[in-house]
């Protein structure tokens, strides 16, 4: 695998009866490769609406814009779901939807939904989840405050084996408690091991309570929990 940052694609040729070749826009040509996938993401279905007309603002990209309330720039008027800049995520617009109804029809005036440490998942093959801050932005927001921990280790389900897949756990935290702000997970299990540490990283779980708590072994989640 070759990784290729920030590469800014300008065309893409065939070469032979079944290989491509990308052209960078500065004419520098990268592969042959045997496919393409285009995951170039979505653009919000919002231009038909007539938002304009009674006064909904959109961004640039055509997103509703929103308060924390899902509140538009029109009075009356309501958005939630990837038609706005929020995560697109079906959980993210199922919540996001009950909170505005709730409050709207359901008497609790102050419902609104938490929009801050969302656990994401990209379900490749290893899985790679997150939630909370990554390093980068932890340390502009907190600075030298910030301490990393990492694993790197076989999952016992490839122990045998002898395969070369590996899974590299991080935790991000933050001051002399050494709260935890985000944990980052690529390997084995690690889109289901990340929903229960969500909850305790949106809790305020520090370093402390980790090392604290018992490791199930074997398992690849308890690498969480014993981290030095």
């Amino acid at each position: 695998i070759q990784v290729h940052f920030d590469y800014q694609l300008a065309s893409v040729r065939a070469e032979g009866e079944h290989q491509l070749r990308l052209v960078h826009e500065l004419g520098m040509p990268t592969g042959p490769f045997d496919s393409l996938i285009f995951a170039t993401g979505r653009s919000p279905n919002s231009a038909s609406l007539g938002l304009q007309a009674v006064g909904v603002e959109v961004d640039a990209k055509g997103h509703v814009v929103v308060d924390g309330r899902q509140d538009t720039t029109a009075g009356r008027v309501h958005a939630v779901g990837d038609v706005t800049a929020r995560p697109a995520l079906t959980p993210v617009a199922i919540a996001a939807a009950r909170r505005l109804m709730d409050r709207l029809f359901g008497g609790d005036a102050h419902a609104r939904l938490d929009y801050d440490n969302i656990a994401t998942v990209v379900f490749s093959h290893p899985p790679l989840g997150m939630v909370g801050l990554g390093e980068e932005q932890a340390r502009e927001r907190h600075g030298d405050a910030v301490k990393t921990y990492t694993a790197r280790f076989r999952p016992m389900l490839h122990a045998l084996a002898d395969s070369p897949q590996r899974s590299l756990f991080k935790l991000v935290c933050v001051g002399e408690e050494e709260r935890v702000v985000g944990i980052h997970l690529l390997g084995e299990g690690a889109d289901e091991i990340l929903q229960g540490f969500a909850v305790a990283l949106k809790k305020g779980i520090t370093k402390r309570d980790l090392d604290d708590t018992m490791a199930i072994h074997p398992t690849s989640a308890e690498e969480v929990v014993l981290m030095r």
